[in-house]
Order: C-alpha cells, then sequence, then structure tokens
C-alpha cells in the first residue's frame, strides 16, 4: 500500500506540472503536504515537517548556488565568456572550430547557469556559421551538448550542488569523477554525433535576439589569462583542496582543519567571487554599484530554482519522517537492478514526463536517498548517475527544446533528431562512465 501512495504522488506531481501547467516549487510543496497526509503524519506536525525540510535543505545550499550564480553572471557579464571563445576558436583553427566550441562551452559552462550560456553563445555559434559557411546544427550543437553536460554533471550548478547535499557525497570528489565522465560525453553527442547532422537546414535567429554587450568607454575587456581563471576558480581550488587533502598525513588535524574550511563548497564559491569581483570587475573600471547591480540580477536568475530545491527538501523530509525511506530502502534491496541503473532510470522516466532536469534529478534523489546509505553505495557516484538521468530524451515538454528549436529555426521532427538524440546520448554514456567508474572506485 506505501508503494501504491509514493506512486501516486509521483504521477499526481507528474499531471501537475506536465499536465496542468502548475509551477513545479508549488507543485512539490502541495503534494509533499497530500503525501505526508497519507503516510500518516500527524496534521500537527506537517508544519514543521515543511519547515525542516526546507531550512535543511537551504541551509547548507544557499551560499554556495547564490555565488555560483552571481560569478557566472560576472562571467557573461563582463565580456570573459565572449574572450574564452575567441581564443579557443582560433586557437583550434576553422578546420576544428567545432572542437574549439565545444571545449569552450564545457569551459565556461562551469560556472555559467545553462540558459544564461545558451542565450549568450548562440549569437557566436551564428557568427561562425555566417563567417565560415558552416550548418548552423553541425557547429553548434557540441557547444551546446558540453554545456549541458556541465548543467546536469558538475558542481557549482544548482541540481549537482543539491544532490551533494542530498546524498552527503564529497563535492571536490564529485567535480573530479564528474569531468572524467563529462569527456567522452560531451566528444560523443558533440562532433561525434554533430557528423549526422550537417544536412539539417537552419535559419536566422528569429524568436530571440540577445543584446549585444553593453561595453562602456571606461572599461576594458578582461585578459585572455584573466578570463580563463576567473571562469574556472572554483574548480580549481575544489579539485585542489580534494587532492591536497588525501597527500596530507592523517595526524596533521591543523592543517586538515584549515583545508577542510578553505575547501568547502561555500567557502569556495565565496573566496572566487571575491577575488573574481576584483579581476572581472574592479580591475576592469567597474564601480561597485555596477558589480552588485550585476549580482542582484544574477539572483533573480535564479530565484525559482532556489525554491524548486527547497521543495524537494519537503518532499526529502517527508520520506524520512514517515518512515518511508527505510521501507523503500528494504523493498529496494531485492531488486535485481545495479542502484546506479535504478537511480538512473527513476531520475530518466521523471525527466521525460514533466521535462524538468533540476525537478527529476531532485524527487529521484529523496526517493533513492535511503537505499544509498544503506547499502553503502558511492554517493557520489550516485550523484552524476542521477544527473546524467535527468538529462534523458528532452522533448517538447522542457524549455531547452523549445529554445533549441527557435533559436535554430528547426521543425520539430529536426529538433527531435538533434537535440533530443544529442541529450540522450549524453544521458546514456554519463550513465555507462558511472558503471565504470564504479567497477574501479
Amino acid at each position: 500500500m506505501t508503494f501504491a501512495l509514493i506512486l501516486f504522488c509521483l504521477l499526481l506531481l507528474i499531471l501537475l506540472i506536465s499536465y496542468l501547467k502548475a509551477d513545479a516549487f508549488l507543485s512539490l510543496v502541495i503534494i509533499s503536504i497530500v503525501m505526508a497526509i497519507l503516510l500518516g503524519i500527524p496534521f500537527n506536525q506537517i508544519s514543521s515537517v515543511v519547515e525542516k525540510g526546507v531550512g535543511n535543505m537551504m541551509g547548507s545550499l544557499t551560499l554556495t548556488i547564490v555565488c555560483g550564480a552571481m560569478l557566472g553572471k560576472l562571467v557573461a557579464d563582463s565580456g570573459a565568456a565572449q574572450k574564452i571563445a575567441e581564443v579557443m576558436a582560433n586557437l583550434m583553427g576553422v578546420k576544428n572550430m567545432q572542437w574549439g566550441l565545444m571545449i569552450t562551452g564545457f569551459i565556461v559552462g562551469i560556472p555559467l547557469f545553462y540558459n544564461v550560456g545558451f542565450v549568450l553563445f548562440v549569437p557566436i555559434i551564428f557568427s561562425v556559421v555566417y563567417q565560415y559557411k558552416f550548418p548552423a546544427v553541425y557547429i553548434g550543437l557540441p557547444m551546446l551538448a558540453s554545456m549541458s553536460v556541465a548543467h546536469g554533471f558538475l558542481p557549482p550548478h544548482p541540481s549537482p550542488v543539491a544532490l551533494v547535499s542530498m546524498l552527503n557525497a564529497n563535492m571536490g570528489v564529485t567535480l573530479i569523477m564528474g569531468i572524467i565522465i563529462a569527456i567522452p560525453a560531451i566528444i560523443l553527442a558533440g562532433p561525434v554525433f554533430s557528423q549526422t547532422l550537417k544536412t539539417i537546414k537552419t535559419g536566422p535567429l528569429k524568436l530571440f535576439q540577445a543584446n549585444p554587450m553593453d561595453i562602456h568607454p571606461n572599461r576594458n575587456k578582461p585578459s585572455k589569462a584573466n578570463s580563463f581563471l576567473s571562469a574556472t576558480l572554483p574548480v580549481f581550488f575544489l579539485i585542489l583542496s580534494t587532492v591536497i587533502t588525501y597527500l596530507l598525513p592523517p595526524k596533521d588535524e591543523q592543517a586538515l582543519g584549515v583545508l577542510s574550511f578553505i575547501g568547502s563548497p561555500s567557502i569556495v564559491m565565496l573566496l572566487s567571487l571575491i577575488i573574481a569581483t576584483y579581476s572581472l570587475g574592479i580591475r576592469q573600471g567597474r564601480t561597485i554599484k555596477e558589480i552588485m547591480s550585476v549580482y542582484t540580477d544574477a539572483v533573480k536568475d535564479i530565484s525559482m530554482i532556489l525554491l524548486i530545491i527547497a521543495g524537494s527538501g519537503i518532499f526529502k523530509e517527508v520520506m524520512e519522517t514517515s518512515g518511508v525511506s527505510s521501507t523503500l530502502a528494504n523493498a529496494m534491496e531485492k531488486l535485481p537492478i545495479h542502484p546506479l541503473l535504478l537511480g538512473w532510470m527513476i531520475a530518466g522516466i521523471i525527466r521525460i514526463c514533466i521535462g524538468s532536469a533540476t525537478v527529476s534529478a531532485l524527487t529521484a534523489a529523496g526517493v533513492i536517498m535511503p537505499f544509498v546509505v544503506q547499502n553503502h553505495i558511492n554517493p557520489n557516484l550516485m550523484v552524476l548517475s542521477l544527473g546524467a538521468g535527468s538529462l534523458l530524451f528532452s522533448h517538447v515538454n522542457d524549455s531547452g527544446f523549445w529554445m533549441f528549436k527557435e533559436y535554430f529555426n528547426l521543425s520539430i521532427k529536426d529538433t527531435l533528431r538533434s537535440w533530443s538524440i544529442m541529450e540522450t546520448i549524453v544521458s546514456v554514456v554519463g550513465l555507462l562512465g558511472v558503471l565504470l567508474l564504479n567497477v574501479f572506485v
């Protein structure tokens, strides 16, 4: 009966978001409360469960996600992202332009939120298309594939950060593993797969017009080195602190304590943001007021993402308080399916049904989490498995599908043939990479 109630609530969530077009945050809150009632949590405890779920989830994530959003916005607004794109295009040459754009998308995609990166780089893709007469989908898909992988797999993006917190994974280890898996995923879904798409014809930009960056006469574009370093500071700090932790002797408690503080995700993002505020802001002639305006806009951009994550915290807390988590874990243990594959499948099914990668990954995490703890599954790999599943087969219920279709002026058929298949390749290759790493970890 318990499983039937959970399934009913998941189906109701899918119905609210996909069919009735209800807001994802409100849907998560409503369904979580309904589930709490159906699972027998006393009425006088439900409000405290809701508050605890939001508090526990957002307490460890807000600073990391907000600082990440601010850094990404500054990277885009300062011209650093365009500078990186120009450098990679010149470095790789015309013949390898796909690879240059793909690497650019991956580097800039780490700090930059996907929708912002999409809008930012489509004009760059089309400028290359018009200058060198390349087919647009063929030349542009590798860049978008690399940004999609960063969005689904890698901190400091909101979904991976939230998953790391929910599953008690290690941010630095998850990032390192994510990069290892990301490399084959973006190569196969990008340059390799796009070889089959040269015949797809596109029109010029129509629905969306990216505003050109407003460069102040007293403001300079950042240098090449400054652009690369500032954009990748969180990656550098997280990987460095993770590696040094393993190299230090276990008895050196003071050094390990300092490193633990500096290497914590929230401090990493705060330090990166402080440095970038100077390197991409003050040093380039911006006033503090202008920089703070950029940061304000960044928080507005991610407000709904933060609310969705908060809603998933309520869902998780209801599962734990009701005792369903333990029941599910015991039942899943008997399934003849590898836990990492099961997590991927749950996230993938929800993704196909409702479209949102973030909602699907976080909802799946709430279901699979007790199984991870009870069966000692590597939490870093489960984060990546859920992230891969959340990217499976984007189609007409996903905003990314329509952005790609309208920007590239494609038919539904060609969008499914290119964008949807690309996302599926990323998802499947990501899963295979997780399963392969699981053999050695």
